[in-house]
C-alpha cells in the first residue's frame, strides 16, 4: 500500500489533477491515476474502472462534492490510509464517512503539501521505518 491515487485526473495537461500526476512522479511517488477517460499521463496510465486499482496509500481528490457521491462506497473499499480533499473538494458528509471508516481526512492542496515536503512527512509518519 504505497501509492497516491489521484482521483478524478485529467488528461488536459492545463488541469490541477493533471499536474498533481507530473509532481508526484516528480518527488517519486508511486503514482496511479482515475478518470472518466483512459490515457497517460507524465508515464502514468489514467485507469476508468476502479476495478483495476488497488494498494493505495494515498487518494488526492479532484472530484466536486456532488460528483463524488457516487463513488463514496468504491473510494472507502480501496482503504486509503488518508483522502487529500484539494480546493474545491471539500465535502463535510463524505469527510464524516471516511472518518468513521478510519481512513485520515486532509482537507489541504496536494501541491502545496508537495511544495513543502508535508506530503512527505505524513507519508512516512503513516508507514512506520522503512527498512
Amino acid at each position: 500500500m504505497n501509492s497516491t491515487l489521484v482521483f478524478g485526473a485529467s488528461l488536459n495537461p492545463s488541469r490541477y489533477s493533471n499536474l498533481a500526476i507530473r509532481r508526484l512522479v516528480e518527488n517519486g511517488f508511486a503514482t496511479k491515476a482515475f478518470g472518466v477517460r483512459s490515457g497517460t499521463v507524465f508515464g502514468v496510465e489514467v485507469k476508468d474502472k476502479l476495478s483495476d486499482i488497488q494498494d493505495v496509500h494515498t487518494i488526492t481528490l479532484y472530484l466536486n462534492p456532488k460528483r463524488q457521491q457516487e463513488y463514496y462506497q468504491s473510494i472507502i473499499d480501496l482503504t486509503p490510509k488518508r483522502v487529500i480533499f484539494n480546493p474545491g473538494t471539500e465535502n463535510l458528509e463524505f469527510q464524516q464517512k471516511l472518518k468513521e471508516a478510519g481512513i485520515t481526512v486532509e482537507v489541504a492542496c496536494t501541491h502545496v503539501l508537495l511544495a513543502t515536503k508535508l506530503y512527505l512527512r505524513f507519508y512516512l509518519i503513516s508507514n512506520g521505518p522503512q527498512a
